[in-house]
């Protein structure tokens, strides 16, 4: 499996920890500099999100049927009869051994959310191109129990511009996240996340949809780093993460970037 960068964790490596002393009075001063940008951060990540609730909805027309545990499912019956769906499309292609490392580090997060994101009419589930049995595998060694369903066979991926045909990667460019890139910058799996919404009627809209660094923000353990006092002490970008039961084995040999 070739190596990938995870583009949907952050593009630019955190810098290195300052190592400078300063005085009371000199700690205070940056503190509060830095705390004014902090609050001005805020205002403008309100200001986002009151856009992003702004988005006009898109319909979607197209029947997709997904595997589960339950058996086959449409997108509708994926909802589990909530208004709300969030579908993080996770790295995982029918030939994969496992999971994606960025993404398992993205889903070690998820199992903690689904009691408030259900209380609050959103369902959360993963979806992948590999088949359900090599999904059930992975999610068991993991000891994940959020919703994870496969679209294989599916175009559910290639629709959404998170998979691509050996044709799309013999091309220049191939479209990912609302733009186009360099075909070297893409694979044939990518990440993202993308929101659903569900009528009375049953119709389906997409609402919203990002795959690239901004699905950091609802990383708990991200958030967590990069208060702690190096960071998230990079040589270079994601080198940090690991599968969580790869961490003891990472020590003894080089990491790999993703998806051996």
């Amino acid at each position: 499996m070739p190596d990938v960068t995870t583009p949907a964790i952050n593009l630019v490596p955190t810098p290195p920890r300052n190592m400078a002393v300063a005085s009371s009075n000199e700690w205070l001063q940056a503190r509060r500099a830095l705390a004014e940008e902090e609050q001005a951060l805020d205002q403008q990540r309100n200001a986002l999100m009151t856009k992003r609730l702004g988005l006009p909805r898109l319909r979607i027309e197209k029947d997709y049927v997904f595997d589960t545990p339950q058996g086959k499912k449409s997108l509708g019956a994926v909802f589990e009869g909530r208004s709300q769906l969030l579908v993080y499309h996770f790295m995982f292609g029918p030939e994969w051994s496992q999971g994606c490392h960025g993404c398992s580090f993205f889903a070690d997060g998820l199992d903690g959310t689904l009691a408030h994101l259900n209380n609050h009419d959103v369902t959360l589930t993963c979806i992948s191109r590999a088949p359900l049995e090599k999904i059930e595998s992975y999610k068991r060694r993991m000891g994940w129990h959020f919703p994870w369903a496969s679209s294989f066979g599916s175009d559910f991926n290639f629709d959404f511009h998170v998979s691509f045909t050996k044709e799309q990667l013999g091309q220049e460019t191939v479209e990912f996240n609302y733009k186009r890139i360099p075909v070297a910058d893409a694979h044939d799996e990518l990440p993202g996340l993308s929101a659903f919404q569900k009528d009375a009627d049953g119709s389906i809209y997409l609402t919203y949809g990002n795959f690239g660094s901004g699905t950091d923000d609802v990383l708990t353990t991200m958030m967590l780093l990069d208060m702690a006092p190096k960071g998230r002490n990079e040589q270079k970008m994601m080198d940090f993460v690991k599968r969580h039961d790869e961490y003891a084995e990472a020590q003894a040999k080089p990491a790999q970037q993703c998806c051996a």
